[in-house]
């Protein structure tokens, strides 16, 4: 076997500890050309027995970082370096093929004397070429200009007597300005630390005055008994535009959000974005609760004249499917007991329970009425003694989530944002924040739909999103896809309840890999680079808040190369054709684990045609969903005419929404309640005798009459 080759780099160690390294240009048997790489010198012979003893001893060892390669493919070499590497090969390619005869001095200098006439080029500029070619690696690329290493970039330079940086315009009036020592920097950290990096929540410009009034001053006076600091004159003291360049070099998105507004706000707003709604879920049981206030003003259905405020909507989903499997709608808002009821909903047959709406339905509609393994919630309805029952007689695992993180439940919340779009504007007595200007109609008084009606209307809703809405964002794990499971709420409730197990060089592979790879651009978002729908992430990035300042400060595209036989991971370069990053894919994207490219772009235009073909479908069902929603507000249109008196006055109707909406709870209570055992020892009716009947009725005549002049008398003092 061999232990080098053509190409290989050795390192020599001597007595002193210094280094040489030499390129083995040419071999046989018994003798080794070889060049030593950090030396102006002509190629020279050693042998290969005094190689191998010293690679046995130790006095040299193979160098596996090869740092002198030039590693660049053709689209990232300008133009104008691929016409100079061209016409330095044109001159020596014909003498570095004579092997190992251009080795030799006294041919070399016959070569060189001829090429240097041939091409009209100095001597010492052929010679210059040859030492490039063998000491980077032999092959035309070495020949490219080291412009690319000209320069300073990223680099820090050292404060000297020159002022660096740019100009000052004004120099005549503020002088040339001063450099930004390791002092100077110490005083930027530590006010930008004092002023800025606070609750106050200073801007970088007030951040500056306060530093330069505290630490660049000279002295104080004293005016009308006040000291006042002197400050330094301009010339004197670094420029607001100097503070501000060192500010954001050094600038942490996370501690200025976390120090300035809080952590929580970090973490919803600025945090990456690199988990999965779906993280952990691998099968129908996990269910997210939530409550809302819907966005409408109901009335009463024992008076229309009623207005009883705005209902609450509970809400129970599957995380895994996205299925709604249970719903409440009542007056109890933000309660134990609304959580409670839409829990009960979801273990109910829902063909009697749309029986009660007067809607008929099949039991493959709505095939859900089962408990749920975990639910998720938000800290207010199943916190506290209560739900001590639901974990120890139920066996339910609960999890609260953190205090403002409601993207901690995104299946219940998203659920919410959907139903607005698709009822609110259909609505009458909806809320409208842009129309309580003085003047403006009150929108209570639209209100016509009572609490039945919008039940209804929210069951249509459901039946829509389970069964037609289709899941856009969702993605399908490598099971879901090879059964092809449209990405439905039904269709993936019912999957998952039915399924749910070389002459030989030495290079370094890094280096082949690089050089074979195809590339391409991505994009950095917050969820993580984006290549394909898919994304991608390092735990370097995420240290460097990489994709939090993608979130902050805008999308940037990076040049990736990648194995297109599988696409696990990508490699990020960096500005040197030698740096790059390697990414894998984050859990979002883990379907496309160990798939060539060619089945990622099948399956992505597969799904991009499945969508396509499911439009027509959606779009009927959602113009008979609107049109279901239009009947029932004609319907309580029709209602609210008949009904309606025009006896009270528009400020009369909203003047005791709060009274109204009690005794519509009241009434609800008493519907809604828990009835157990059998009702023999119930009262009956019949006892009740005319008499009595019509004596409670006149003392409820006296009320109401009560009532209004309390109101009449309201009014005149207010008059």
């Amino acid at each position: 076997m061999l232990k080098y080759t053509v190409n290989s780099l050795i390192e020599w160690k001597d007595e002193s500890e210094s280094t040489s390294i030499e390129r083995v240009l040419w071999m046989d048997e018994e003798l080794v050309y070889v060049i030593d790489v950090n030396k102006n010198s002509a190629p020279y012979l050693r042998s290969t027995a005094d190689i191998d003893s010293a690679l046995i001893n130790g006095r040299a060892v193979i160098k596996e970082d090869d740092t002198l390669a030039v590693i660049l493919k053709e689209e990232d070499i300008p133009e104008k370096h691929k016409k100079m590497r061209d016409n330095a090969w044109k001159v020596i390619k014909d003498m570095v093929a004579c092997e190992p005869e251009i080795f030799e001095s006294h041919f070399r200098r016959k070569a060189v004397r001829e090429a240097s006439a041939f091409h009209n080029i100095s001597e010492l500029w052929v010679f210059e070429y040859l030492k490039r070619y063998w000491k980077r690696g032999k092959t035309p690329n070495a020949l490219i200009p080291d412009y690319r290493n000209c320069g300073g970039k990223g680099k820090e330079r050292k404060a000297g007597n020159a002022k660096r940086g740019r100009p000052r315009k004004y120099q005549d009036i503020n002088g040339e300005g001063v450099n930004v020592t390791e002092d100077i920097k110490r005083i930027f950290r530590i006010a930008v630390n004092k002023y800025y990096y606070t609750t106050a929540k200073n801007s970088l410009t007030l951040t500056y005055e306060l530093m330069r009034k505290e630490y660049f001053t000279d002295g104080f006076k004293e005016e009308n008994g006040v000291k006042i600091p002197v400050i330094k004159p301009q010339s004197e003291i670094p420029s607001f535009g100097q503070f501000r360049y060192w500010f954001e070099k050094e600038r942490s998105i996370k501690k200025e959000i976390t120090s300035r507004y809080s952590n929580k706000k970090f973490l919803k707003q600025y945090r990456a974005i690199t988990g999965s709604a779906l993280s952990g879920v691998m099968q129908p049981g996990t269910f997210e609760i939530d409550c809302q206030v819907g966005d409408v003003y109901l009335v009463s259905r024992f008076n229309r004249n009623w207005v009883i405020g705005r209902p609450a909507i509970y809400a129970v989903i599957d995380k895994f499917s996205r299925m709604i499997c249970g719903i409440y709608i009542g007056l109890e808002s933000g309660s134990y007991t609304g959580a409670m009821m839409a829990l009960l909903n979801a273990t109910m047959n829902k063909v009697e329970y749309c029986k009660q709406y007067g809607i008929e339905i099949e039991e493959k509609d709505w095939p859900v009425h089962y408990l749920p393994e975990t639910i998720i919630a938000d800290r207010g309805e199943l916190e506290g003694g209560n739900i001590e029952n639901l974990i120890n007689m139920l066996n339910i695992k609960v999890q609260n989530t953190p205090p403002y993180r409601a993207d901690l439940k995104s299946a219940v919340e998203r659920f919410f944002g959907l139903t607005n779009e698709r009822v609110k504007p259909f609505l009458p007595g909806s809320v409208d924040l842009d129309g309580r200007e003085r003047g403006d109609k009150d929108y209570r008084l639209k209100a016509k739909l009572d609490l039945y009606q919008f039940t209804q209307i929210m069951i249509k809703c459901i039946l829509y999103h389970n069964n037609y809405y289709h899941l856009d964002y969702y993605k399908r794990d490598e099971m879901m896809v090879e059964d092809d499971v449209p990405c439905i709420p039904i269709e993936l409730w019912n999957w998952g309840i039915a399924n749910r197990g070389g002459t030989l060089r030495s290079i370094s592979e890094d280096i082949v890999k690089l050089a074979l790879m195809p590339s391409d651009t991505a994009v950095v978002t917050e969820k993580g680079i984006k290549y394909k729908d898919m994304y991608y992430a390092s735990s370097n990035m995420l240290k460097n808040d990489v994709f939090a300042n993608a979130r902050t400060n805008g999308r940037w595209r990076v040049k990736i190369s990648y194995d297109p036989r599988n696409m696990n991971c990508i490699y990020v370069c960096g500005d040197n054709p030698k740096e790059y990053e390697k990414c894998f894919l984050i859990e979002s994207s883990t379907r496309y684990k160990d798939k060539a490219i060619e089945e990622i772009e099948y399956l992505l235009a597969v799904e991009r045609m499945q969508k396509e073909k499911s439009k027509d479908s959606v779009a009927q069902a959602k113009t008979k969903l609107i049109a279901e929603i239009e009947d029932i507000v004609k319907q309580a249109d029709e209602d609210y005419k008949r009904e309606t008196s025009t006896a009270e006055s528009d400020r009369q109707r909203v003047k005791n929404i709060r009274g109204n909406r009690k005794i519509e709870k009241t009434a609800r209570r008493a519907e809604e309640a828990f009835k157990l055992g059998n009702n023999e020892g119930d009262y009956d009716s019949s006892v009740f005798n005319e008499e009595d009947f019509e004596e409670g009725m006149n003392t409820l005549q006296l009320l109401f009459k009560r009532q209004k002049e309390v109101l009449k008398g309201e009014e005149d003092n207010n008059s």
